[in-house]
């Protein structure tokens, strides 16, 4: 093999390298689930509604719907694609925004407190506010793309600066929530859909004649390719 061919062949093998699918890359082309960010009003964001609540209080049930999501795609995520590492990345981004996080639950709970006539009242209202938001995470027909989404959304906040991970949740939120939507492949339209069969002809006797199709007796024939 002359070294002209091997430069080539290396060559063909470096591109080939270059361009494979990224790591945790599920599709040829990836459903486009980026949304407008978030500050917690709009309706189904946080997981329930929370009337008479302030701006810090909606942006604290944002850090921790985000925070939720994430732990969520750690246990769901974890067995089936470990290249994604949605579990070493949620512990990490949990011991690096441990301050901002115990300190936006805080201001949730204070808001259930205010809302509700007794404290013990209050305390079981958050409790249940975890649970619908943590079950509202929950996917199987969607697992693709919750967890490319959640994986990506991950890795991005363990290299968030500590102070910002409210910020990253609400840019971020509305696209968790969209990846929930059962949703497929993109450069192939028919991913999840797949196209219908041929339409096939009659095969009667009466519709054939040494293998012509009889037009008089059966009309136009229909080609299963048309």
């Amino acid at each position: 093999m002359t070294l002209r061919i091997l430069t080539m062949v290396a060559a063909a093998g470096l591109a080939v390298a270059t361009t494979a699918p990224a790591r945790a890359q599920f599709f040829f082309k990836s459903p486009d689930l980026r949304g407008q960010p978030v500050d917690g009003s709009e309706p189904g964001i946080v997981g329930q509604p929370m009337p008479g609540a302030t701006p810090e209080e909606l942006k604290a049930a944002v850090a921790w719907n985000l925070r939720a999501a994430l732990n969520v795609a750690a246990l769901q995520c974890h067995e089936f694609a470990p290249q994604l590492l949605t579990v070493p990345n949620y512990n990490h981004l949990i011991k690096d925004h441990e301050a901002e996080l115990a300190s936006q639950y805080a201001v949730l709970g204070k808001y259930f407190a205010r809302v509700n006539k007794t404290p013990k009242a209050g305390q079981a209202e958050l409790d249940r506010f975890g649970t619908r938001v943590y079950s509202g995470f929950s996917t199987v027909g969607a697992q693709l793309t919750f967890c490319q989404t959640a994986g990506d959304v991950a890795h991005m906040a363990v290299f968030t600066p500590r102070g910002s991970f409210t910020t990253l949740a609400q840019e971020r939120l509305r696209q968790l929530r969209n990846s929930l939507v059962l949703s497929g492949e993109q450069r192939f339209p028919w991913g999840f859909n797949p196209p219908p069969p041929a339409r096939l002809p009659r095969f009667e006797d009466i519709c054939w004649r040494k293998e012509q199709w009889n037009v008089k007796t059966c009309g136009a024939y229909v080609s299963p390719f048309a």
